[in-house]
């Protein structure tokens, strides 16, 4: 017995374990239902789609799917996996990719992702690894859209409130890691899965400590509690000692992501063309960065990854220009006597918004606009001022995605209940260019719409682009095998291994 204990001591000692942070409990870890960064997050380790990008971005590969082909241009047949299991034990197959199918579009969800199903006309189960599906008419984002996590039919199949369900803090998927544990406001555990399909992964589990407070986050990276995290620009600047970078290595690239202050067009003051352009032209975006980011950032220009194809290199950001701001505020009926007013509601989930707030506040009080402050927990600001549409304006950011669809943020159609159109922006000709772009599957005509969609919606100031960060992430040098790239570092994670 003795020598059995010392055999297995030592196989105790070597499970290895990646500490992480989250600014927030998961609200649904369900990926079709996932709108919060901490549930999608969590979900992308337990769930996986049909098909997914490779390494650099550029190829789309096999994901549940093994393999894929188009019939003809709106005909697509996935021939999935063999021997994939869900982890509970159960067979995976073609009913499970319909049932999620039928299930994000029935009544009883309310989902953004929802539209990303909306050219498609039929799916259809050939036999237990194949599918076919039928578009109603050649789709740019026709594989895409399959990206989206599968969920498991025979667990979900009687479910009849998928929105409260159990299951979506209880999820089982069939991806490298399962949820073993969900303390909410403390931990997260992932354990890794044994049986997945393309191998159990080398780190044995994942943690997540759930801290919303951006200094203690930052404080546990400082004092190595955590194995991966971000800087912001100040940080790593100013804050972070010599001697961390010992054991931590900097990766630091443009991040997907851009921040914007959006107007509720739905408010008569909003409404004018003429206030939205002043404001643009109050706020001096250079100095913006300059002050944020110290030389880890650039102005945004538009809705597009700056770089990628959808991207308009000629939309420039508006120079600032006080004189003329105040000149169309008058215009607009707003002088010293009449000020224009409103609020920016933001988030304190990142230390950089409530700041950025501040500066702009501070800089549109030169056009004598006057401007008051909410910051508020994520959730609830999310939950009371976001989805209801109880705001004026909004300090929020967008991922800036490498195939880009205009139709959740801009097409008139968005602006609904659960769509991400909630500032309410209608444009008649943008909302024919996205239905053009829809059906566009030719890559060079497809750019040029995507850049004219960039332009137009610019044009119309629904959004003061902002800024896009650097990503700053550190890693602690005893993880090997990290291979950065234009997805970021976690392409290849079940190959990570901690020494």
């Amino acid at each position: 017995m003795k020598q059995l204990l010392f055999l297995l001591f030592p196989l105790f000692l070597a499970a290895s374990t990646l500490h992480l942070s989250t600014s927030s409990n998961p609200s649904r870890i369900n990926p079709i239902l996932a709108t919060d960064a901490a549930s999608s997050e969590i979900a992308g380790h337990i769930f996986n789609g049909l098909v997914k990008y490779d390494k650099d971005g550029k190829q789309i590969i096999g994901d549940l799917a093994e393999n894929f082909y188009f019939e003809d241009n709106v005909t697509l047949v996935f021939k999935l996996r063999d021997g994939v299991k869900w982890q509970d034990g159960a067979p995976f197959s073609a009913q499970d990719v319909l049932f999620t199918y039928e299930l994000i579009n029935s009544p009883q969800v309310v989902s953004p992702y929802t539209s990303n199903f909306r050219m498609v006309k039929s799916v259809e189960i050939v036999n237990d690894l194949t599918l076919r599906v039928v578009y109603t008419k050649p789709y740019f984002k026709a594989l895409e859209l399959w990206m989206s996590g599968v969920l498991p039919y025979h667990l979900l199949k009687d479910e009849k409130r998928i929105m409260s369900s159990d299951f979506n803090t209880h999820p089982v998927g069939t991806g490298p890691y399962r949820l073993s544990k969900l303390e909410f406001s403390k931990n997260i555990e992932l354990d890794a899965y044994s049986e997945y399909f393309e191998h159990r992964p080398k780190i044995d589990k994942i943690i997540y400590h759930v801290v919303p407070d951006a200094n203690t986050r930052f404080l546990m990276l400082k004092t190595k509690k955590v194995d991966i995290g971000t800087l912001e620009a100040i940080q790593i600047e100013r804050q972070i000692e010599k001697s961390f970078f010992n054991d931590f290595k900097v990766i630091e690239e443009i991040a997907h992501a851009y921040t914007y202050l959006g107007f509720n067009l739905r408010h008569k003051k909003f409404q004018d063309p003429r206030v939205r352009e002043a404001l643009s032209l109050a706020v001096d975006r250079e100095e913006l960065v300059d002050i944020l980011f110290m030389g880890h950032g650039q102005v945004c220009t538009g809705p597009f990854l700056p770089g990628g194809p959808a991207f308009n290199s000629e939309v420039k950001a508006p120079v600032p220009d006080l004189e003329r701001a105040v000149a169309l505020l008058k215009e607009a009926g707003y002088d010293k006597n009449n000020p224009l007013s409103f609020e920016i509601a933001t988030s304190n989930s990142s230390p950089i918004r409530p700041y950025a707030a501040e500066i702009l506040q501070h800089q549109l009080a030169k056009a004598g606009v006057e401007v008051t402050l909410r910051v508020m927990e994520w959730q609830a600001f999310l939950n009371t001022v976001v989805f209801p549409r109880e705001f004026e304006t909004v300090l929020l950011g967008w991922s800036l995605s490498l195939s880009p669809d205009p139709y959740l943020l801009w097409h008139s159609e968005s602006d609904k209940q659960g769509g991400f159109n909630f500032i309410g922006y209608h444009n008649k000709k943008v909302d024919k260019l996205i239905e053009t772009m829809q059906g566009t599957v030719e890559r060079d005509r497809l750019a040029k719409i995507q850049q004219e969609i960039f332009a137009d919606v610019v044009n119309d100031n629904p959004y003061m682009f902002l800024f896009i960060p650097n990503a700053i992430t550190v890693v602690d040098k005893k993880i090997k095998y990290i291979e950065p790239a234009i997805n970021g570092i976690w392409h290849n994670y079940i190959e990570w291994e901690i020494e």
